[in-house]
């Protein structure tokens, strides 16, 4: 088979906008042959037998960097599973499903996790690349006839198979339910059951719309996980979760491989490593081609995958490897007080938070971490000016804002969504290179905001953030959201640097620990009873901030041997004990 593909982002190539700089230097069409060209479909293509490395200079040449030419491992010898046009990105396998079994899976976004379960569970009938016919069924039983896949297919597309798909947009929940209360949509006695476990009963008399993140994520779970099926999907469960609510779901879905086989997408390492039995690595490159690895034990897996070398494939799928401290990262602090907010209250019908006063310094950045339910987003919605408090007064702070729920459904493309936050910044040299480039927006700027995954929209959000001036603090809401390991550590590296080059401050409300901990200085810890008051404790040292997080929670985190990751200890281990008695829940010190 072809070792060099040619991949078009349809979304990214404007034809109308451009020179044709990649029909222009094709070194084909210069020798008078045809390659690159404009299609049918208005944007640019070239026949997949003609592509040769040659036409990376093409790629290089494209100013929205819609273009990519990609060699496929050596010894990759099958076809595509899956194609959706040409040039476009190609699916070689799919993960293994394997009976009463959670397999795990792993990867960056963009390289093909989504679209192998929308295929597992009928949701989108694989074309085998040949994306111009209309297969029948019988095709593609038939190709995998000598697999694992064709027994599967040929089930799935007869109805003996039945199957449960928990999505990864659970925000798309509030349109499709709008104005439906929970208890019209959790009736049965299982779901009912699920969700007193998942803490949602009191909010049975609650219209979908007006659930919060976390709450719309465990709806989606409870149906999912209340359906009698064989083999359940759950697309990215652990996202606005606080740690408690990973752990309960972790649980529940473990409970499941007890009647079917289970395949959890997820970005969090902590709550991977604690519900899979087994790990699949998708690699690849994104947008252009992704692979499933085969099956791995859990620690062996993700620590692979942490050092981007996958020694069975000898195949290298990252230049470095993701390394986590075992101890605290002290940096050095201004201790010029940047803000300075006094004690507040605010009360709603059934719930009030209380905070203590505190001052964030000139290059602090200050987590917020805490069971959902607390008043963390309240906190910040006081701090921006979208909430009065009934009880203190917050000076006129310079803030920039970054929501938990990010509103997609906007008019207009990227570039005009950010040059309005930005202003003359935006046509800088700084914010090109410290903030398109390394949020990687610099190739979606003439994207649809409609139109952008779960992803994309975060990064641009905090981009958005990240581009009001004349600003002393950011505040975020769980950036981590929709986005994978790798630019985690990437948005932590970039909202460190942006604080410390301008000199301002920042707060982060997250519930991925490894996040936190690589990201911040500081924290502030909310306590109380979810859903009835929130108080908070500090700020304190990082250090001290995460024991009492933890420590209210119940949870002790071990370091794995090889790569530093924590993992969660089980309960009433030996090295549970070990640290509770330390009294240290997540360090080792």
């Amino acid at each position: 088979m072809k070792k060099v593909i040619a991949i078009v982002e349809k979304d990214k190539c404007h034809p109308d906008k451009c020179q044709l700089e990649c029909i222009k230097y094709d070194p084909l069409n210069k020798s008078g042959g045809e390659g690159f060209h404009i299609g049918e479909s208005g944007k640019s293509e070239i026949a997949s037998e003609v592509v040769t490395e040659m036409h990376k200079l093409s790629a290089k040449k494209c100013p929205f960097e819609a273009i990519h030419i990609a060699k496929l491992p050596e010894k990759l010898d099958e076809d595509p599973i899956h194609k959706f046009s040409i040039n476009s990105f190609e699916l070689f396998s799919l993960p293994i499903i394997k009976e009463n079994t959670i397999v795990g899976i792993i990867g960056r976004n963009g390289i093909g996790k989504t679209t192998a379960l929308q295929i597992l569970s009928n949701n989108l009938k694989p074309n085998l690349g040949k994306y111009k016919d209309n297969l029948k069924n019988e095709d593609i039983i038939s190709k995998y006839s000598t697999t694992w896949l064709g027994e599967y297919f040929k089930k799935l597309f007869n109805n003996q198979i039945k199957v449960s798909y928990k999505p990864q947009r659970i925000e798309l929940l509030t349109s499709v339910y709008k104005g439906k209360k929970l208890r019209d949509l959790l009736k049965t006695e299982e779901e009912q059951k699920l969700a007193k476990e998942l803490e949602l009963s009191n909010l049975f008399e609650r219209n979908v719309e007006e659930l919060s993140g976390g709450e719309l994520q465990r709806l989606a779970i409870v149906a999912a996980a209340a359906k009698e099926a064989n083999v359940y999907y759950f697309d990215e469960p652990s996202s606005f979760l606080d740690i408690n609510q990973r752990i309960k779901v972790a649980r529940l879905i473990r409970s499941l491989s007890e009647k079917g086989s289970v395949i959890v997408v997820e970005h969090d390492l902590a709550t991977l490593d604690y519900v899979s039995d087994e790990i699949q690595i998708v690699y690849g490159e994104q947008a252009c081609y992704g692979i499933f690895s085969q099956s791995k034990g859990v620690r062996r897996g993700i620590n692979e995958y942490m050092d981007g070398f996958l020694p069975d494939e000898n195949l290298k799928f990252r230049t470095y490897p993701i390394v986590f401290s075992e101890k605290p990262i002290e940096r050095i602090v201004s201790q010029m007080v940047l803000v300075d907010f006094p004690e507040l209250k605010k009360r709603f019908p059934s719930f009030e938070l209380k905070t203590s006063s505190g001052k964030i310094h000139k290059g602090e950045v200050l987590a917020i971490m805490g069971a959902n339910g607390l008043g963390k987003s309240t906190f910040l919605k006081i701090l921006a000016g979208l909430e009065i408090p009934d009880s203190g007064k917050i000076e006129t702070l310079k803030l920039s804002y970054k929501p938990q729920y990010l509103n997609g459904n906007i008019e207009g493309n990227v570039e005009n969504y950010l040059r309005s936050a930005a202003g003359l910044e935006f046509d800088s040299g700084w914010y090109k290179t410290n903030i398109l480039e390394k949020l990687n927006i610099q190739a979606i700027l003439h994207n649809k905001i409609k139109e952008l995954s779960g992803g994309e929209l975060q990064k641009v959000y905090i981009a958005a953030c990240l581009s009001k001036q004349d600003v002393n603090l950011i505040a975020m809401d769980e950036p981590s959201a929709f986005i994978d390991v790798e630019d985690r550590l990437k948005v932590a590296e970039i909202i460190k640097e942006y604080v410390d080059k301008k000199e301002i401050c920042a707060i982060i409300v997250d519930h991925d620990i490894q996040f936190v901990d690589y990201l911040t200085d500081s924290m502030l810890v909310f306590e109380g009873i979810s859903g009835k008051e929130g108080h908070v404790f500090g700020p304190v040292s990082k250090r001290e901030g995460m024991n009492r997080v933890l420590k209210n929670l119940n949870i002790t985190y071990r370091r794995d041997k090889q790569s530093g990751r924590p993992r969660i200890n089980k309960p009433g281990s030996q090295l549970d004990q070990e640290q509770r008695h330390k009294g240290e829940y997540y360090y080792l010190v």
